[in-house]
């Protein structure tokens, strides 16, 4: 049984008690909280808010996932990427760490893929390889990955890839097509 970062989707506005809930019961959990200016009609402070709205990762093996999700009601989902619960890589979570220890005030945006843009693999049996993007079709990219003179198509999953530059077409948002809750890529 191998641990990984999983999601868990809260109610709105319950990430922290989530996330000290969860470190009460001995499960490993990470709420990335940024530090934002908030102001009053008297004062302006720093405060501590959820960097992502109603999302707690949580490092456990899949199989305890339901067991942690009935631990309480503020608890609405486990996060589904393609049938699965989503997998977060351990760099991503550190990487969210660093920038959060480096700066403050931080907003967030989903980045769609755009048709013809250059993107790289980064899981799967096609790794490390670079393609342009075809056609998008939920959640899965057709990439034209030119090899030995030809034009070799693969469908990959739109979280196995990265984006390497930008093309200049029309923007799709992806995400906005899935039926699951969106994920960091």
């Amino acid at each position: 049984m191998k641990n990984n970062w999983y999601v868990l989707y809260t109610k709105s506005r319950c990430e922290k008690k989530v996330a000290d809930f969860l470190s009460k019961r001995n499960v490993e959990n990470y709420c990335p909280l940024n530090r934002v200016y908030r102001q009053w009609s008297d004062r302006k402070k720093m405060v501590t808010a959820p960097l992502f709205n109603s999302y707690v990762f949580i490092h456990a093996c899949e199989e305890e996932l339901n067991s942690i999700k009935k631990l309480t009601n503020n608890i609405v989902n486990v996060v589904y990427w393609l049938g699965k619960p989503a997998i977060i890589r351990n760099e991503e979570i550190e990487q969210i760490r660093y920038f959060l220890n480096e700066y403050s005030n931080i907003t967030i945006e989903k980045q769609p893929v755009r048709m013809n843009e250059m993107v790289r693999i980064i899981k799967g049996p096609f790794s490390n390889l670079e393609g342009t993007v075809a056609a998008i079709k939920n959640n899965m990219l057709v990439l034209s990955l030119p090899t030995l003179g030809y034009k070799m198509m693969a469908e990959v999953s739109a979280s196995n890839i990265e984006v390497l530059h930008h093309g200049f077409s029309q923007e799709i948002d992806y995400a906005s097509r899935s039926k699951s809750i969106p994920v960091l890529n």
